[in-house]
């Protein structure tokens, strides 16, 4: 059961999502959108109260409730970035604004990816939050262990994705050096 609720719940998402934006701008009724797009968090919510129903009716604690939490923490950690991102994608389709694009090059693009990994670190620490909490209400240290993984595979996700991150600021990508074409002209000289 609780797999298909994520399941639901990731579909759910996109449908809001699809919503929201088409609300917004096919129907150009933005505040309707943005409350639309609201509604998202309400699907963990629904995940974690069913999740934690099923621990409490003696469920053993299982991959299911660690994928459960960790899928809450990434959306946590991941999900407003994602709707705005795609909003800003939406944004640019319907109303003519600019591509949102992250940073290419150099020191932006570190501190974007830098940014992006915080919000793994914030997924992990909310989904370590959540198994701990799981364990803890379980009580039953040899019932908990496929938690405790969870909590080591939300970190290692973190730690590989901060070592991604930290290689943009090691190595930076440097912008390619303007053709001849695209220098810029010494207007003071003449012919």
């Amino acid at each position: 059961m609780i797999v298909t609720l994520i399941i639901v719940c990731e579909v759910g998402f996109w449908v809001l999502l699809a919503a929201g934006l088409a609300t917004r701008y096919l129907l150009r009724m933005p505040r309707l959108g943005i409350a639309i797009l609201l509604c998202e968090p309400l699907l963990e919510l629904v995940l974690l109260v069913v999740t934690a129903l099923d621990l409490k009716n003696g469920a053993d604690p299982s991959w299911k409730h660690g994928l459960a939490a960790l899928y809450i923490g990434y959306t946590v950690g991941h999900g407003h970035r994602t709707v705005k991102w795609l909003d800003g994608h939406a944004a640019h389709r319907f109303n003519g604004t600019p591509v949102p694009r992250p940073p290419r090059y150099g020191r932006a693009r570190a501190l974007h990816e830098a940014k992006v990994w915080l919000g793994t670190v914030v997924a992990a620490a909310v989904a370590s939050g959540l198994l701990l909490a799981a364990m803890w209400y379980v009580d039953d240290p040899g019932r908990t262990s496929s938690l405790k993984a969870w909590m080591w595979t939300a970190w290692r996700a973190a730690g590989i994705h901060g070592l991604i991150a930290l290689s943009y600021t090691l190595f930076p990508k440097r912008a390619p050096a303007p053709g001849p074409d695209e220098r810029p002209r010494d207007l003071t000289k003449v012919g």
